[in-house]
């Protein structure tokens, strides 16, 4: 029987060595590369890569049943938000336990991935080798490439500026008055750190923000009203319910010493903290507005307050970035990049994308039924929409993220955790149809020869 087609997976992160591991149990030729020593990519403290924006202090967000692969439940010695050690240990066992090293060459970074004439990919290594793939994953991580404020802001600070990505606990801040911008899950996590050690502590934000404790009526918060059902209740329904609890169990912000949100619950990305409301209502956090300028050692607010400041850590974010792409082939301005359901470029059907995604819930399982996704589109199982059907999709998806969400660069990708699996499984079958219409039950490798731009290599070729 003629190979199936032959796949590269850029990175060995958390969502790339799922992706890696539903290919090869699919029988698909595949190999991944990864920059660092060790898998586990942004869970990894102290990457040798650098490209790591864990801390020292870093638990998960989200809880172990939730965001556990399907068929490798955490141990339950682990806590309800596990520390970034036991994810890193987590994803060492998984790969260990699928036997999936042999296919992942560490210590070896793509420099540059360029699709050939015939459509197969050309991906160069650091090492100075060239392979070619007929399909290419990319599962490069979006949490890794710092975006400072844009513009900068006027004026000079003559104090310590660190980006969030580079923090790793608060020894340096003793004594010091340390700002804080942002409001996101970082800007949260670094600012309570900040507060047991600083002189004060001050959190900046251009708007209010509703913060979600990690527990709500004695269970991880992510795990209530959590169904393989709740999709099929409407959104408004749910949000409701979603909002009396949080009613319940937090009650107004403003009570606490932070101002009244713009926006309705869940229409931004969730910041959870199981201290920050308490540290701000204790006083050991100060809340402050937008920054207007900075002015040496001072730093000046829209509001016209000034405040002594000696060290300011932005939590501004992260670009989404593509270092081994020409720019005028796959960019992401303003951190959006069009994809049909995340996963798929239209007119180039052989590349994918792994968790280039922001899900409201966890990321590795939506990795893992990407991945079991791209492996029945290699194996010729399911077929696509057409192009337009795809673009017509991609352009509701856009505008109801634009309806639902605060605007912002952080908002380009976001996603409902079970609605997605919910489409995707329904997905899966609708193309399935398509592919038996479309082939007539070609065998399987006739069907994987026809792909949109598979060259049929059947394996890489140096």
């Amino acid at each position: 029987m003629t190979a199936l087609p032959s796949a590269c997976v850029i990175g060995a992160g958390s969502s790339g060595i799922a992706a890696l591991k539903a290919l090869a149990e699919r029988g698909i030729p595949v190999e991944c590369f990864e920059k660092s020593d060790r898998v586990g990519g942004n869970w990894v403290f102290a990457n040798k890569t650098g490209m790591s924006s864990a801390y020292r202090s870093l638990h998960t967000n989200t809880s172990r049943e939730r965001m556990a692969y399907s068929d490798f439940p955490m141990p339950q010695s682990y806590p309800d938000f596990p520390h970034h050690t036991q994810m890193a240990q987590y994803f060492s066992d998984y790969v260990r336990r699928f036997g999936l090293e042999r296919l992942i060459s560490f210590d070896t970074g793509v420099s540059h991935a360029a699709r050939d004439p015939d459509g197969v990919w050309s991906v160069e290594l650091d090492t100075g080798e060239t392979r070619r793939y007929d399909a290419l994953l990319v599962a490069n991580g979006h949490h890794w490439d710092p975006l400072w404020p844009e513009p900068p802001y006027p004026g000079q600070f003559d104090g310590v500026e660190i980006h969030s990505h580079h923090f790793v606990d608060a020894a340096d801040f003793r004594d010091r008055n340390v700002l804080v911008v942002g409001m996101g899950n970082s800007a949260l996590d670094i600012a309570v750190e900040a507060s047991f050690a600083a002189g004060k502590t001050f959190v900046s934000s251009r708007r209010g923000a509703h913060v979600l404790p990690k527990y709500a009526l004695g269970r991880p918060i992510d795990q209530i009203a959590a169904s393989p059902l709740s999709p099929l209740v409407p959104f408004g329904v749910r949000h409701a319910l979603f909002r009396a609890i949080y009613r319940l169990v937090v009650g107004r912000v403003e009570r606490y010493g932070l101002p009244k949100p713009d926006h309705r619950l869940l229409e931004s990305h969730p910041s959870l903290s199981a201290d920050f409301l308490g540290r701000v209502a204790q006083g050991e956090i100060t809340w402050k507005p937008g920054i207007s300028s900075l002015a040496g050692d001072r730093v000046r607010f829209v509001d016209g307050s000034v405040e002594p400041v000696e060290v300011i850590v932005w939590c501004t974010g992260y670009q989404v970035s593509f270092p081994f792409f020409d720019e005028d082939f796959i960019s992401a301005p303003d951190n959006e990049l069009l994809l049909y359901r995340r996963v798929f470029k239209p007119g180039v059907d052989n590349l994918f994308f792994i968790a280039l995604l922001q899900p409201l819930g966890p990321t590795m399982p939506l990795a893992e039924a990407q991945g079991r996704w791209i492996a029945a589109y290699l194996r010729g199982e399911y077929h696509l929409p057409s192009r337009p059907e795809m673009e017509a999709d991609m352009r509701r998806e856009r505008e109801r993220r634009r309806r639902r969400y605060v605007a912002s660069k952080r908002h380009t990708m976001e996603v409902d955790f079970d609605d997605y699996l919910f489409w995707l499984r329904r997905e899966i079958a609708a193309g399935a149809r398509r592919a038996r219409a479309a082939a007539f039950r070609l065998p399987v490798a006739a069907q994987a020869s026809a792909l949109p731009g598979a060259a049929g290599t059947g394996g890489a070729v140096g």
